[in-house]
């Protein structure tokens, strides 16, 4: 299975986003998935990747061609996909992946994962979509997807698929159960 992975490419201030990084990352290499993620060697984009390689598994960078002139590319990973720009290269991590997890991260991040819970709700896509909420990350999103709700701009049934994960115990349980 291609695991998509959105994070970033700082490694923040909590120590704790290291270790949870690997830790994904790790699961992922030695489960025999595949991480597609944005292709960068900074950061816990980095971490995770070198993390995944060292278990065994596959990865599949997809960056810019913005970022690989920058020099950001991470030149031991299996594949490396270039696109013209952001984009392509959201349309390419989408197109590739058969699950979605957002790491925390900022709002590159932000931004492609709303891209995958759109398309969930449009129906365009039948994939989980994972947020880790690791140490509550993610508790403000998860409170503005209720008040959507409440406020009738959103229902329980389009934001279906869309998960809140606190460790990743509970992110092997979504995955096992969405495409078991």
């Amino acid at each position: 299975m291609n695991i998509t992975v959105y994070l970033g490419a700082l490694e923040g201030k909590d120590h704790t986003l290291t270790e949870a990084v690997r830790e994904l990352g790790t699961w992922i290499g030695e489960n025999g998935h595949a991480l597609v993620y944005g292709g960068s060697k900074s950061g816990l984009m980095g971490k995770l990747a070198e993390s995944v390689l060292e278990a065994g598994g596959e990865v599949t960078g997809v960056e810019p061609q913005f970022f690989v002139d920058a020099g950001f590319q991470y030149d031991a990973i299996t594949r490396l996909i270039v696109t013209k720009d952001m984009t392509e290269r959201k349309t390419k991590m989408i197109e590739l992946g058969d699950a979605f997890i957002a790491f925390p991260g900022g709002t590159g991040t932000l931004e492609e994962i709303t891209e995958v819970m759109s398309k969930l709700s449009l129906k365009h896509l039948d994939a989980p979509c994972i947020l880790y909420n690791l140490n509550g990350y993610y508790d403000s999103l998860k409170e503005l997807l209720v008040h959507m709700i409440k406020m009738g701009l959103s229902t329980e049934e389009k934001q279906e698929g869309i998960y809140f994960a606190e460790n990743l115990g509970e992110i092997k349980r979504i995955i096992e159960t969405e495409n078991g």
